[in-house]
């Protein structure tokens, strides 16, 4: 082979050497893919979802949350009522033995007199506030002994309603107070808190 051989021979085998060169590439290529292909990601049990979807899931936790809180709220406001109670409870006993007797022998007193009574003016009255008698309407009823010899009390306390009728009455008395000399005896109502009623000084005999 001669020098002009020789040199048209060298470009026809770099194509050919490029050629080839490219198709080993291809097939690494695809060798390649083909490998990837093969391994697939596994597909989850289905039986670890919940079946819910992201915006049911939220709904459900916020369906939770709002039953808690009110549950929560529930229990708040029983504690609250029977706390409420408790306190009314509390508070009536303390007075209830103390003017007990009192009321009645006040009542029994009342009950052949005329008119308002013949010692209004030694009485007055003045509404304690629910925060201290546990939610009760209660009357500070202070009956003072004017005169300058030894004295008992008794009084009447009407509660009325709106319309001025008479729901309830209570009696409260002091017995042998000094001239001078004061008592302050409770009155206190039984009835719920609303309707809202309004102690009245029916009546006040001193004896």
């Amino acid at each position: 082979m001669n020098i002009k051989s020789l040199r048209r021979a060298r470009p026809a085998a770099l194509v050919l050497a490029v050629v080839a060169a490219s198709t080993v590439a291809l097939v690494s290529c695809g060798d390649d893919n083909s490998s990837g292909s093969s391994s697939q990601t596994p597909t989850p049990d289905k039986a670890s979802f919940s079946g819910m979807t992201p915006s049911a899931l939220k709904s459900a936790a916020s369906s939770a949350i709002a039953s808690a809180r009110a549950q929560a709220s529930a229990a708040a406001s029983s504690a609250a009522a029977s706390s409420a109670s408790a306190a009314a409870s509390s508070f009536e006993a303390s007075v209830s033995a103390e003017v007990a007797r009192a009321s009645k022998d006040a009542q029994n007193e009342l009950k052949n007199v005329t008119g308002q009574g013949n010692a209004m003016s030694d009485v007055a009255m003045t509404g304690k506030p629910r925060a201290q008698t546990g939610g009760l309407l209660a009357v500070l009823v202070t009956i003072t002994n004017k005169t300058d010899k030894k004295a008992s009390y008794a009084v009447q306390v009407d509660f009325l309603d709106s319309s001025g009728k008479v729901v309830e009455t209570r009696y409260v008395g002091a017995e042998n107070l000094a001239p001078g000399a004061k008592a302050q005896p409770v009155a206190i109502s039984t009835k719920p808190p609303e309707p809202v009623l309004t102690p009245k000084l029916a009546k006040a005999q001193r004896y």
